[in-house]
């Protein structure tokens, strides 16, 4: 429920904004173009509310000003005070019955949308996938497939004449964050040792924004993903594309060698060599990203030699350490991290 009244005070600080750029461009993280059945959901909830709250702020002005006007002070007024009524059985019905029936229609919507939103059908063909939080990027397993990714989630479009949705599982390998991307689904909290879930079902392709909506450190700010919603077939080339091994050739393999003999290798892995850490993003195919540091910079050739050669300068405060590689091996490990596709 903290999820959704959460998403719901958004929809109404966001309104003033939204309504200031309704001339440009669909942004990736408008709240206000739901393309998923959960935020969808809370989108719907968001304007029922905003529309109850509104008829009660209508109202309740309008007795007001009723009241300032009709019983105002006149000049042929003799002093004397109009006469005075001590209690009311019909007014205090009045302001009695009908609150209490708007809270429980407020009640009632909410639980509905709490229940389709937590405790959805799982139809056999839906795809699974393993949200781990870390301080500060996001790791992506897909079981089923044995692929792991960082920072940028790849699912299938769902057809709504027959549903596909995506169930994500949600951990965390440190401290706590919030998975939110807003046209797919309200935020969801990733605590650790206590598994948590949501899904999404996105009616469109396309590229999707989000990031951890709760405060986890100093990158938190910087702590963005990337949802890709990709056609069934794209998906399944894309699966196909993690799955097969990564071809290296002679060219790069210095800056293999340069990777695999230094501290790189006890923070990630790439599939295939010695280096099988755990503690920073798998690279295994690395350069079939769009971008790196959880999404702080696009991938470029002078991006990831700075990144290499020093961190802080792209993320400060990242806990990826500057190597004090010489020039000449940053470029070489910046050439062969460029062939992991």
């Amino acid at each position: 429920m903290r999820n959704v009244l959460l998403t719901t005070a958004a929809f109404v600080t966001q309104t003033a904004a939204s309504a200031a750029s309704a001339t440009e461009p669909l942004s990736p993280t408008n709240i206000f173009a739901p393309i998923s059945t959960p935020a969808d959901a809370i989108f719907e909830l968001a304007l029922f509310v905003l529309a109850v709250t509104a008829a009660i702020f209508v109202i309740v002005f309008g007795l007001m000003v009723y009241a300032v006007v009709r019983f105002r002070r006149r000049k042929n007024d003799d002093g004397s005070e109009p006469p005075q009524v001590y209690g009311s059985n019909e007014v205090e019905l009045a302001w009695t019955i009908i609150p209490v029936l708007i809270v429980l229609a407020l009640f009632l919507a909410t639980a509905r949308v709490i229940a389709s939103v937590q405790h959805p059908p799982k139809p056999p063909d839906a795809l699974d996938v393993v949200v781990i939080g870390h301080q500060y990027w996001w790791e992506f397993r897909y079981p089923a497939f044995g692929v792991v990714t960082a920072n940028e989630l790849h699912v299938p479009v769902s057809d709504p004449a027959h549903p596909t949705p995506t169930f994500l599982t949600l951990l965390s390998a440190d401290t706590d964050h919030s998975f939110w991307v807003p046209r797919l689904a309200g935020k969801t909290d990733l605590i650790p040792n206590h598994p948590n879930s949501m899904w999404i079902d996105p009616r469109e392709t396309g590229v999707f924004l989000g990031q951890c909506a709760q405060y986890c450190g100093t990158q938190h700010a910087k702590m963005l993903l990337r949802v890709y919603v990709d056609s069934r077939e794209d998906f399944q080339r894309w699966i196909a594309a993690q799955r097969g091994p990564v071809q290296v050739d002679d060219a790069v393999a210095r800056g293999r060698q340069v990777f695999e003999s230094t501290a790189c290798v006890n923070c990630h892995a790439v599939g295939g060599t010695t280096a099988q850490g755990r503690f920073g993003p798998d690279l295994t195919h690395f350069a079939s990203r769009e971008t790196l540091a959880a999404g702080a910079a696009p991938i470029t050739p002078e991006n990831l030699r700075l990144w290499i050669r020093n961190p802080d300068a792209i993320k400060p405060g990242s806990l990826m350490p500057a190597m004090n590689l010489s020039d000449e091996d940053v470029n070489a490990v910046a050439d062969y991290l460029e062939s992991l596709r």
